[in-house]
């Protein structure tokens, strides 16, 4: 950890606004408005990643293995996909997709059985205890998220959003 990150911010003064000062002084030269928005960014990301984390942990999940189940939760009844899909959209490997589909399976969240189209293939639903899971994490989730916002009001947190899409939709 910098020096940065250990004192205690200032009113209107964040970590982020000491270490663009320390570039300031040591590269005036240095144009830091890209630094201080991605440190912005990232510092926010893995605050309410563990923060997130926490909560889902509670229902006896982790972050990825929500997803999982968020991901089915999302699928038309009766929530099922194919393995495929599931990796896919959570853009994992396959075997990081069997991992977190052997433990959501054990804790009875999801069953796998035969894909009736294919041999070879599975299908991944969704439980009626993964829903309760899900549907519970979720709104605990996005409570904290919504917590998280409260210093904004809703033209600003609208404005936020607007513009962090303009940058998902460019990069």
């Amino acid at each position: 950890m910098d020096q940065s990150e250990q004192q205690p911010a200032a009113a209107g003064v964040d970590a982020v606004d000491a270490i663009i000062e320390q570039w300031r002084v040591a590269r005036p030269d240095l144009q830091t408005d890209a630094m201080a928005v991605f440190g912005r960014i990232y510092r926010l990301a893995r605050i309410m990643g563990d923060r997130i984390e926490k909560i889902y942990q509670e229902y006896g999940i982790s972050r990825g293995e929500f997803d999982v189940l968020a991901t089915l939760r999302r699928a038309p009844a009766p929530h099922t996909l194919s393995p495929r899909q599931l990796t896919a959209t959570l853009m994992l490997t396959t075997g990081g997709m069997t991992g977190r589909l052997d433990k959501l399976e054990r804790g009875g969240l999801v069953v796998r059985s035969p894909d009736p189209a294919d041999r070879r293939g599975l299908r991944i639903t969704l439980t009626n205890a993964g829903r309760a899971v899900v549907d519970q994490a979720a709104t605990a989730g996005l409570t904290e998220q919504q917590r998280a916002l409260t210093p904004l009001n809703g033209e600003q947190t609208q404005q936020l959003n607007e513009l962090l899409r303009l940058l998902l939709i460019d990069i």
